[in-house]
């Protein structure tokens, strides 16, 4: 079983909570943290998880979650509903990168993902759970590449779509236009020299005639 699996089980599902996402975490300056305040335990893997609960109304939250060296078993540290958090930022829209901050009402932490890649996922899982579930405030997100903000460019992708059809659409309506126009035009000279033609075919019989 992966870690994630084990954390979504050990943690979350006791309280009747889905975890949606989870990113492997480190530091990037490091805190003076006393002995005593990690219970004694040395080292530690960190990860940062986003689940929500399955009785409605559905909370959303980030949870802390640590696993201590030499133990099986997942500690939940500290947590914020997703209310709190108020800005997301990526640090570097150009580039992949595994760096990340999260600012909440009462708390700044600066991260650095194992990978890039991992970032990116917690980020589109992140991103996607804040416009579904927060209808009032929701965090800025700020310094994200565009394939994080997955929805939007998603949208964005479809809204460009359907954009060039019409404009397609509408320079073959023109063209179609355009080309009725000068077969209208072709069609009226051809009736007007044919009636002229018919005139004068009907005045040379009567000068026959005469």
């Amino acid at each position: 079983m992966s870690a994630k699996s084990a954390i979504s089980k050990e943690i979350f599902a006791p309280l009747d909570e889905r975890m949606l996402g989870a990113v492997q975490v480190k530091r990037r300056t490091k805190k003076k943290i006393p002995f005593l305040a990690t219970g004694g335990q040395g080292e530690y893997l960190t990860y940062i998880c986003l689940s929500v609960t399955n009785k409605k109304p559905t909370q959303a939250s980030i949870t802390k979650v640590k696993q201590f060296e030499g133990s099986t078993s997942f500690v939940r540290r500290s947590q914020w509903m997703l209310e709190q958090l108020r800005q997301v930022n990526g640090i570097d829209p150009n580039r992949d990168s595994a760096e990340f901050d999260l600012l909440f009402e009462n708390a700044f932490d600066q991260w650095v993902a194992s990978t890039a890649s991992e970032k990116c996922t917690f980020f589109q899982i992140l991103h996607h759970t804040c416009q579904r579930y927060l209808t009032d405030r929701k965090p800025e997100f700020i310094n994200c590449q565009s394939k994080i903000m997955g929805g939007n460019s998603i949208l964005h992708s479809a809204a460009d779509s359907v954009t060039s059809a019409v404009q397609k659409a509408s320079q073959a309506l023109n063209e179609r236009g355009e080309r009725l126009g000068r077969a209208e035009e072709k069609t009226e000279d051809m009736r007007n020299s044919a009636q002229q033609f018919a005139e004068t075919a009907h005045k040379l019989a009567m000068k026959h005639k005469c």
